[in-house]
């Protein structure tokens, strides 16, 4: 669907800030309120504003010890579906936050949540290798984070860098 100017900049701005308040917004995209509140509720309706999230820093947060893992997976495409099912019954599992189709070597790209690399090896083995269409995979595992979704997340004076020797 192609977006006006105006719609265009709703969402722009929105993406870089969902908390901000639409009195603000509208002043922004110099656009009356109900103008603005219109815009945004066709904009939901239609399923281009699809959620409103927040980028947690949970490296900061005291006793959480999830693990996330980036997973290849190279398939086989199903005959008048192409990677839409598969990748559909991947995405199911409570397990997975994201699944993108790529190109390159591998077909899917999909990110997991774990509490241990023992939970998140158990998924891969168990769950996933386990599906018709997947020939192989390749776990890599988030050591930290410095970016995620435009946002830097600063490190703390007392973190531990990751340091490699020569």
């Amino acid at each position: 669907m192609k977006l006006t100017e105006k719609e265009l900049e709703i969402v722009e701005i929105l993406e870089k800030d969902a908390r901000i308040h639409t009195d603000d917004l509208a002043k922004m995209v110099q656009l009356s309120l109900p103008e603005t509140k219109e815009i945004i509720k066709k904009l939901e309706e239609q399923k281009i504003i699809v959620k409103y999230t927040s980028v947690i820093d949970w490296g900061k947060v005291e006793g959480h010890s999830g693990l996330t893992a980036m997973i290849d997976v190279k398939v086989t495409p199903q005959r008048g579906v192409g990677f839409d099912e598969i990748a559909e019954r991947i995405y199911r599992y409570k397990e997975v936050k994201s699944v993108y189709l790529m190109s390159g070597a591998y077909d899917l790209s999909v990110e997991i949540e774990g509490k241990s690399m023992n939970e998140v090896a158990h998924f891969v083995s168990q769950k996933l290798s386990t599906l018709d269409s997947v020939i192989s995979t390749t776990t890599h595992f988030i050591l930290k984070k410095y970016k995620h979704d435009g946002t830097i997340f600063e490190s703390d004076d007392d973190d531990k860098r990751i340091v490699v020797s020569p």
